[in-house]
């Protein structure tokens, strides 16, 4: 062991590399094409608290689920209005013809406030209650007359999103909705459905 403690004094390199001046924050070099995540498939994002998820469900007018859409927990929900919609499938009585995909009319909360959610709802002919955000409200008061008309907001139409609220309520009963324990994103989201079949065939 004596003749090892000389080499204490030679050069050797450092324990951490350094990053190269063209590295980006991530420390991957300015150019290269970006590694794909492997949590993003399964709807596990980082968060202040860890891996996070997110559900996103769209129910109908009793709170029974009508489509589910499963996240990483840092995806905004207006993101996912599209997917959501897409996902709708309603069969018709006796079905015949093709299910139904498009909504009488949509309650959000302000979560999808944004212009690219009412134009989606637009090109789709679905009516939506969405309340604007403060920041639009307050840009739209600095730019006065120029700032446009503002949408079209009834209050007392609002108040029924508390049926999505209620159906989120409901699922979270369920200890495995509530607290993911699921690894796979199919996993997970399929004891929803099951989850969600229940508040179905509830009376």
């Amino acid at each position: 062991m004596d003749h090892q403690r000389g080499r204490h004094n030679q050069p050797c390199p450092p324990a951490r590399r350094r990053r190269s001046a063209s590295a980006g924050p991530g420390g991957s070099a300015k150019g290269a094409p970006k590694q794909p995540d492997e949590r993003s498939d399964e709807g596990l994002g980082r968060s202040r608290g860890g891996l996070s998820c997110k559900l996103h469900l769209a129910v109908d007018g009793k709170g029974r689920p009508l489509s589910i859409v499963v996240t990483a927990g840092q995806r905004h929900e207006s993101t996912q209005l599209q997917p959501l919609l897409d996902a709708i499938r309603v069969p018709r009585p006796g079905g015949a013809g093709r299910p139904r995909k498009r909504p009488a009319h949509l309650i959000a909360d302000r979560g999808y406030a944004y212009m690219r959610c009412r134009a989606v709802l637009r090109r789709r002919g679905i009516g939506h209650t969405i309340p604007e955000r403060s920041d639009q409200q307050a840009a739209r008061a600095r730019r006065g007359s120029r700032g446009g008309r503002p949408p079209g907001f009834d209050p007392n139409r609002y108040r029924q999103r508390n049926v999505v609220e209620r159906a989120f309520n409901r699922l979270k009963q369920w200890r495995a909705v509530a607290t993911r324990y699921d690894k796979r994103a199919a996993n997970y989201r399929a004891g929803v459905v099951l989850a969600s079949l229940v508040l179905w065939l509830a009376p």
